[in-house]
């Protein structure tokens, strides 16, 4: 098929290669001429493990390029796909760049007798598709849907897995305004064999905040557990949860083996949840239900469990070492999560600004990222920790376990480790650097070979 795809960010742009790797014949579209650029010479303006090479293949093959001119793009194809971003603006989401994109859409469908069908994917509220959408396209195009299709399929896919999320889906999720619709977004997928569920258009936007939420509110689930524990001697989070897991509605045993679902990954301890989706997407879903007039105080919850997060992190520091003011403190790791260079909403500059209010000076160093705004980054770990009076990670990169923590442990002023992650607990940690885990109570002094834990 013919596919336009509006927008060149993770979901946009990994939409758009790995439908073109599909056999699909893919148009990028992007009002910014360095990402046009970039992309039509194969690069990608953001890291996602594979998807260059997926990108250069479909280039070379020529099923793939990128345009600055949504209106003719859309008019070659059968199907446009909205992927801009909707960002957050005091909790509510911005629709600004939806409007927009929804508006040139309009101008490619106005000529031409073709039924074609326009496709959102953006994450957006119930009823955005079929109202701000909807009428925008039928003001521009003087025509009512039905003469064009219109679709909602969300996407599940994750910073850092993105490309293979995309490649082997666990469930497609249409939203159609009419049988027709839907048809012609099942012809686009219908290679795939995975579940796939044909709904409303408000249900499909729904099922996205319904997933990501529930995501949200695991993580600050484990996150208050860790508190919790941190505060009750004798305790220790990772045991706690160890212990939790077992459950078999939770690991369920088949054939005689365990199962351990990947969702409890997200039923760890750590420092919060961020990135370009969670974060907004929980503001966005209190908003809305104020606006239906329904309470949130489940997700009032998680995002106040989130927010707090930081600080007790900060804490930790500052208890083993005392003021911080006028301390260096490391922080390794800036990425919002390992496998990614996306720093929105990362807990690591949440951490970086509560430890600078606290007076200390902080130096960082992440391996995907060399500068930050207002923030000094360094080159390498040995670098950032080199003189400092503790270091904290606070992004779960492999390589972090993997350092030469012996050596860096005498290049420290004070050899302080704050495993802000729980990455380390079986990492080779020096007799002499004190090791701080997350979620062990202030008595609960557990000794892993070669570290002292405290609290």
């Amino acid at each position: 098929m013919r596919v336009t795809v509006v927008g060149t960010g993770y979901v946009g742009l990994v939409t758009g290669a790995c439908l073109a790797r599909l056999g699909h014949d893919v148009t990028c579209v992007d009002n910014a001429p360095e990402r046009v650029a970039a992309v039509n010479s194969g690069r990608a303006p953001f890291f996602e493990p594979g998807l260059e090479e997926i990108l250069t293949g479909a280039i070379r093959d020529g099923r793939l390029r990128a345009s600055s001119n949504t209106a003719a793009a859309v008019a070659s194809s059968q199907i446009s796909m909205l992927a801009v971003g909707t960002p957050s603006r005091q909790g509510e989401i911005d629709l600004s760049y939806l409007s927009s994109a929804a508006e040139e859409i309009g101008k490619g469908l106005r000529d031409g007798s073709q039924y074609r069908v326009v496709v959102v994917k953006s994450t957006v509220v119930p009823g955005t598709a079929d109202t701000l959408v909807r009428g925008i396209l039928e003001r521009v195009t003087g025509r009512i849907t039905g003469e064009f299709g219109l679709a909602m399929n969300p996407e599940f896919l994750r910073e850092g897995s993105a490309v293979a999320d995309f490649l082997e889906p666990d469930r497609i999720v249409v939203g159609e305004w009419d049988l027709a619709s839907g048809r012609a977004v099942a012809e686009l997928y219908q290679s795939f064999e995975c579940p796939k569920i044909f709904t409303t258009l408000r249900n499909a936007e729904m099922t996205k905040y319904a997933s990501n939420a529930l995501l949200a509110t695991l993580v600050s689930f484990a996150n208050e557990f860790a508190a919790l524990c941190e505060a009750t001697p004798g305790t220790d989070v990772e045991q706690v949860l160890n212990g939790l897991f077992l459950d078999r509605r939770l690991s369920p045993i088949r054939d005689g083996s365990r199962i351990t679902p990947g969702i409890l990954a997200y039923l760890r301890a750590g420092c919060g949840f961020g990135g370009s989706c969670l974060p907004k997407d929980v503001a966005a879903l209190r908003h809305f239900a104020r606006g239906q007039g329904v309470g949130s105080p489940l997700l009032d919850g998680v995002a106040a469990v989130n927010a707090r997060r930081p600080a007790q992190l900060a804490a930790l520091v500052e208890g083993a070492i005392g003021s911080l003011h006028g301390a260096a403190i490391a922080v390794l790791g800036l990425a919002f999560k390992p496998g990614t260079d996306d720093l929105r909403d990362s807990p690591a500059l949440a951490i970086i600004r509560e430890l600078e209010h606290r007076g200390a000076e902080v130096r960082a160093y992440d391996p995907m990222i060399s500068a930050v705004a207002g923030l000094t980054v360094r080159h390498s770990a040995f670098e950032a920790v080199s003189g400092a009076d503790a270091a904290i990670v606070a992004t779960a990169w492999p390589e972090f376990a993997e350092l030469d923590w012996a050596t860096l442990s005498k290049a420290m002023r004070r050899p302080i480790l704050v495993d802000g992650r729980n990455a380390l607990r079986h990492a080779a940690i020096p007799d002499d650097m004190t090791l701080i885990s997350i979620g062990i109570g202030p008595e609960h002094v557990k000794e892993p070979e070669g570290a002292t834990l405290v609290h």
